[in-house]
Parts: structure tokens; sequence; C-alpha cells
């Protein structure tokens, strides 16, 4: 999810999510490790509970030893959806990285329970994560930092906001850097469904940004500090609601 999405009215993304984990025997928990407050999960739990949910459960990771206590760890192992809230995505994996509550997170996915989450909480489900990095058009050296996120989805880097905040120059940056990435801009108020790590799907308002560094030249490697990179041979995809992606071949389905 790209941030902002729809809380009020008919809340598309936030309702199919609910639907994709359970509907309602949908068992939801909710991280909020990304914002610095607890308060920030209560918010979606009153908004899941409200679709519908039998449970929302707060799960709030405040430091490295949350994420070994055993009972905040059983909320994700009861868990059929599990939401990471926006925030600082460094928040997420700093506090969560190389602990057991991350390591029941990649488990619960791969055993089947949805696992979501919007802005940071997006950022850090691919193997690469988007640290932080500034804005505007034109893909400069040192634009972006990149660390390790989850990898629940290998081989993709997903940035937020993005055109809301002007985000395509970072993410050109990021995809030079190593050309096997692809890069995955998501709108605000617009989602990417992805099952089985084979087809992503588009819902929401706004679309999705996708960048196939796979023909790419770039400069990156000769350019000198906040420098500008020539980027040339990247295939840019713009998929809007319904539109679907095969992230293994690379192509447009429909």
């Amino acid at each position: 999810m790209g941030g902002a999405e729809d809380k009020l009215d008919d809340k598309v993304i936030l309702s199919t999510f609910l639907q994709i984990s359970g509907g309602s025997q949908a068992r939801i928990a909710i991280v909020p490790t990304a914002s610095s407050i607890e308060a920030a999960g209560e918010r979606y739990k009153a908004i899941f509970l409200g679709m519908g949910a039998d449970s929302a459960e707060v799960t709030f990771f405040g430091n490295r030893s949350d994420a070994q206590r055993p009972s905040l760890l059983a909320a994700l192992e009861r868990a059929t959806g599990i939401f990471l809230t926006g925030g600082n995505q460094l928040r997420l994996s700093s506090i969560l990285g190389g602990t057991p509550a991350a390591e029941i997170i990649r488990r619960r996915n791969n055993e089947g329970a949805t696992v979501g989450g919007t802005s940071a909480g997006a950022s850090i489900l691919s193997s690469h994560m988007v640290a932080y990095g500034a804005s505007g058009n034109a893909p400069k050296q040192r634009m972006a930092q990149m660390v390790a996120g989850f990898g629940l989805v290998p081989d993709v880097i997903i940035d937020q906001h993005f055109r809301q905040r002007d985000r395509i120059g970072r993410l050109l940056t990021l995809v030079a850097s190593n050309p096997r990435l692809l890069g995955v801009g998501v709108d605000e108020d617009t989602a990417v469904l992805i099952e089985g790590l084979d087809v992503m799907e588009v819902i929401g308002r706004h679309s999705v940004t996708v960048v196939d560094g796979r023909g790419m030249e770039s400069n990156i490697h000769q350019v000198k500090r906040y420098g500008e990179i020539s980027v040339t041979g990247a295939t840019l995809h713009m998929l809007t609601a319904g539109r679907r992606f095969d992230l293994q071949n690379r192509k447009v389905l429909d």
C-alpha cells in the first residue's frame, strides 16, 4: 500500500486486505512499530473491527526485546492477517530485523497468512528497502539509501507515496545501482496484491509505476557525489487498478 489509503468511505484497499485475511473470520495483528507510539495502531484496529473482523489486536514492538516476548509473538502466530503501519521504515528494520518476530512474519507469510503494510510497512516487505532519500525527477548519485528488507518479495524494491512525493528519481537511482532489482513505486490510496510471488495486481485509486532495469545502462559508477546520473534502456510501466504484472517474466499480463 502506497500510504494515505482511504479509511472513511469505501475503504477498498483495507477491505480487500480484510477479505483475503479471512473476512468475518479474520484475526488481524496490527504492527505499528514504524511509528514511535503504540496508539498509531488503534485507528486500524477500530477500522478492521468495524468492517467485521473476528478480532484485531495491536502488537507493538517498541524495542528488540519486545520482538522476543512470547505474548507478542503469539499474536503473530494466531493472526490470519499481519498489517504493518506507516512511519519510519528504519524503525522497522532496526527493531525487527534478525528477531523472532521477523522470522514469524516471514514464516506466516509462507504458510498462507496475509502480510501487508502501508507506506513504511510496504517498503520493508521487499528484499531491498528504501531507507530514506530525496524527491525529484532526475536520478542522482546518493539520492537514496537502500538496506535489507524482510524479503517476502525477492528481487523487488518498493517505494511509496510515489507520484505524490515525486520519487521517480530515487527509484531510478536505486534500480541503476543494481538493475537486477525491479522497482515498484506505489501511489497513495493504491496497493498491489502479490500472490505466490508470481503475479502482482493493482487496486485502488491511482497507479503503480514499474521500473524494469534489465536493459538499463547508466554511468552511476562514474558520477561523483550528488551528481545527476544518465540512464538509458530502462522499461517503465504505469499500471492502474485491475492491471496485472508477471514478476517472474517481467511483463504486463492484462
